[in-house]
């Protein structure tokens, strides 16, 4: 009906809250500010790419972190199929095996389960971004053992190990090497010709580490390497023990194939590539001796002049 004031519609309101507004006064700034970039899928906690990172971030605090070459009362890691083969069959006490899932299941993978099942290592399935972490970016295959910190032997231990029994002494020792790869290759030369062990300085040298074990292809865990602090010294006592002390060096007057003193206890000294061997290191030794090479190639990389040092007294002592 006309004029009817209980219909809805014709009832005014009055009493706002709000009252008269003029323009947005700054209302509106907040409601126009925006919430930035969006995350990445990974920082977002419920994605399922954010829940496998923290999944992986979890694994990584759980697992025993690697504390580095030498550390006291430290683990080590061991990574490549051969180095880890090599530590298995040599009865290193292993506290951890990390395989990546995605890992071939060769020969190797097979022999390195089953030695660390005879171990009672346990086994741990590892991404390869685990492994990469563990062992620091080196090439590890698939494959990775923890193992107690690496027990240096005295010098003078490698010399008495020869004499009891009944080898002629054959020492190594490394004057300045600093790159651990040539290390391993040192001892992977060692155990193929039947070296004593590898004498290193205690600093500023290279050191048994993942590199080293993982150049060495296993020789490290049979061949032992003794740290001296004064390598000098050492070879002072080698010599009083009965040694000859032939260094190698490029302009060495006697040629390494022509070295008479090969069949007698011997110590053979190695420079650093770019420095060769130090004075009173030289000063020391009883003799030089050179691996005559092309005179276009300026060096040897030290782990192949070791090499080819071996050889030859290995050569001259079966003739």
């Amino acid at each position: 009906m006309a004029g009817n004031s209980r219909r809805p519609g014709a009832v005014r309101r009055t009493g706002s809250k709000k009252g008269p507004q003029v323009g947005t006064g700054g209302h509106g700034r907040k409601a126009l500010r925006g919430k930035g970039p969006t995350p990445k899928a990974e920082d977002r906690p419920y994605h399922p790419a954010g829940k496998r990172k923290a999944a992986a971030q979890k694994r990584s605090q759980a697992r025993p972190k690697n504390r580095g070459p030498r550390s006291a009362g430290g683990y080590e890691v061991v990574a490549g199929r051969n180095a880890v083969v090599e530590a298995l069959r040599a009865g290193l006490p292993v506290r951890a095996l990390y395989l990546a899932s995605a890992a071939d299941a060769d020969g190797r993978t097979r022999e390195v389960l089953q030695l660390a099942a005879e171990a009672g290592a346990p086994v741990h399935q590892a991404t390869r971004a685990d492994l990469d972490a563990l062992t620091g970016g080196s090439a590890h295959q698939g494959v990775a053992i923890e193992v107690p910190a690496y027990r240096y032997a005295d010098p003078e231990d490698l010399l008495t190990s020869a004499t009891t029994e009944g080898r002629t002494p054959l020492i190594l020792a490394l004057d300045g090497v600093t790159d651990p790869r040539n290390l391993g290759a040192t001892l992977r030369s060692a155990g193929a010709f039947g070296a004593d062990g590898v004498v290193v300085p205690a600093r500023r040298a290279a050191g048994v580490t993942v590199a080293a074990w993982k150049v060495s292809a296993g020789a490290a865990a049979r061949v032992p390497v003794a740290r001296a602090t004064n390598l000098v010294r050492t070879l002072e006592a080698y010599k009083k023990a009965g040694c000859f002390v032939v260094g190698l060096d490029g302009d060495g007057a006697t040629a390494i194939g022509d070295l008479e003193l090969a069949t007698e206890p011997l110590v053979l000294v190695l420079g650093s590539e770019g420095k060769g061997l130090s004075r009173l290191v030289r000063q020391t030794c009883d003799l030089v001796a050179a691996i005559p090479i092309a005179s276009a190639v300026e060096s040897l990389n030290a782990g192949t002049a070791i090499g080819i040092a071996l050889y030859e007294v290995a050569r001259r002592r079966s003739a």
